[in-house]
């Protein structure tokens, strides 16, 4: 049988389950999101395992990528690691430790959306798991502490005895392996060594029709509201604000070049910078953590810099000066992340679209 048919079976199976009526771990006052939106995506709890013990290798030692195939990258201190959507398609969250951060990547095939989320939870150091339901078709993680169930998107716990928390991110940055391995060659990368028997080089998300979720406008399930505005899978940036949030898109830069943006959003002053031909987006407040105030222009072929401020000082994409009287500061971070439109459209109604 086709790959791709036998897949799209293996969804409709999904599909059927998710349409049926389900029983919620937890009655419906419990849950801070509409309990009649909250669906069983059909798996189950851990249906989907998390990697709980990731291995790595270098990036000359990486073969089993494509220069176009999507990687998350975290970065603390010298410590650089790459997780690839081959990996993440498959298991939506990785648990791991760099240094002295506990970091879980937290990844939605259905929304596009990856987080890094901080893995202390009360002042212990936990993981998360996927609980096998979704709320407008994005990843409900859940704590292995509590067993709390949390919204991805919405960054916060939604059910259970941690109900309303925040959860503290750690700037991630997506882009493609080619982008990735030019800039930090030294990085680690996420081996397919899982201990979990997958199919990493197939992408698994194909309708009956042989069509790709990634590109193509269908969904396996509804969302609310539905926000036409853009095509559903284009990938923008979205900056949250509390329950609001302003998206940046590719569109806004030049296609061969690296470009920046400055733009003030929330009260808060913010850098973007993109490119379209090196597939990234990222946002920083544009102020460094001693509060000073900096402007920025872009650097074209400048390896690890991408971008200049008003001082001299060169910066790199997880917003850290590499060059320069800054050399190690950082910017301070804003809460933002790359997902699909269709995604941000439902989660919060109303995201404001830059427009130059």
């Amino acid at each position: 049988m086709n790959w791709k048919i036998s897949i799209f079976w293996s969804f409709a199976i999904v599909l059927f389950i998710s349409c049926s009526k389900q029983t919620l771990p937890q009655q419906s006052a419990d849950w801070t999101i509409p309990a009649d939106e909250i669906l069983d995506g059909g798996p189950g709890k851990d249906g989907i395992p998390s990697v709980d013990n990731p291995n790595f290798a270098s990036v000359t030692e990486t073969s089993y990528l494509s220069d176009n195939d999507l990687v998350v990258g975290f970065k603390n201190g010298n410590l650089i690691r790459v997780y690839p959507h081959q990996i993440l398609d498959w298991h939506e969250i990785v648990n791991d430790e760099i240094g002295d951060v506990g970091l879980a990547v937290t990844y939605c095939p259905l929304t596009g959306t990856a987080i890094g989320w901080d893995r202390m939870i009360e002042g212990e150091q936990t993981s998360f798991g996927v609980s096998g339901l979704l709320y407008n078709t994005n990843l409900i993680p859940y704590d292995r502490k509590t067993d709390s169930n949390w919204s991805q998107m919405r960054l916060d716990c939604v059910n259970g005895s941690l109900e309303g928390q925040q959860i503290k991110t750690h700037h991630v940055i997506e882009t493609t392996w080619a982008t990735f391995k030019a800039m930090f060659p030294e990085a680690e990368v996420m081996t397919t060594q899982t201990g979990i028997s997958r199919e990493y080089g197939t992408y698994p998300y194909f309708n009956s029709a042989g069509q790709d979720y990634r590109v193509d406008d269908w969904l396996l399930f509804n969302v609310t509201p539905f926000d036409d505005r853009l095509p559903n899978k284009e990938r923008v940036l979205g900056v949250i604000n509390e329950r609001e949030a302003k998206v940046y898109r590719f569109s806004s830069f030049a296609e061969e070049t690296v470009n920046v943006l400055q733009d003030n959003y929330g009260g808060k002053n913010l850098v973007i910078v993109g490119s379209q031909e090196k597939n990234f987006l990222a946002a920083f407040q544009s102020i460094t953590e001693d509060g000073s105030s900096l402007e920025f222009e872009a650097i074209q072929n400048g390896g690890t810099a991408i971008m200049q401020d008003n001082e001299g000082n060169k910066w790199n994409l997880f917003g850290e000066a590499v060059e320069g009287d800054r050399l190690g500061q950082k910017l301070q971070k804003v809460e933002s992340y790359l997902g699909y439109w269709v995604a941000w459209g439902s989660f919060y109604p109303d995201t404001e679209i830059f427009e130059e």
